[in-house]
């Protein structure tokens, strides 16, 4: 199985790109700022998989960069949050990313339960 194959990958990677859409919106203040942020730990939860994908085989490693996946996409949220309050985007959304933050939490929480199927060694 490659890393383009794991869906919580393709669901991460989707939302980042999302997220970079909608923050070509933002105002110019906030380039360095929650633009730049939103943008970073977005694109964080697709590498922080991806490196898990490479750390397969230490089962430790592997959750412990599933976590700092899972630790990013929280932080994505807090962003949105913000990009709300400050009216830069609508509720609706608003609710269509927290929807897909939801899915990719909800696959990277049972990964980091039972990660053994992503961790088994290939004889």
């Amino acid at each position: 199985m490659s890393l383009e194959n794991l869906i919580v990958f393709r669901k991460a990677f989707s939302l980042a790109c999302s997220i970079f859409e909608i923050s070509k919106i933002f105002p110019r203040e906030e380039k360095y700022s929650l633009t730049d942020q939103i943008r970073r730990s977005s694109r964080s939860v697709a590498a922080n998989i991806g490196e898990a994908y490479r750390k397969k085989r230490y089962p430790k490693h592997f959750v412990s960069k599933m976590t700092d996946a899972d630790a990013e996409l929280s932080e994505t949220l807090v962003w949105l949050y913000f990009a709300y309050k400050c009216k830069y985007i609508d509720k609706s959304t608003l609710q269509g990313l927290k929807s897909e933050i939801d899915e990719v939490g909800k696959l990277l929480g049972s990964i980091i339960q039972n990660p053994a199927p992503f961790t088994k060694k290939k004889n």
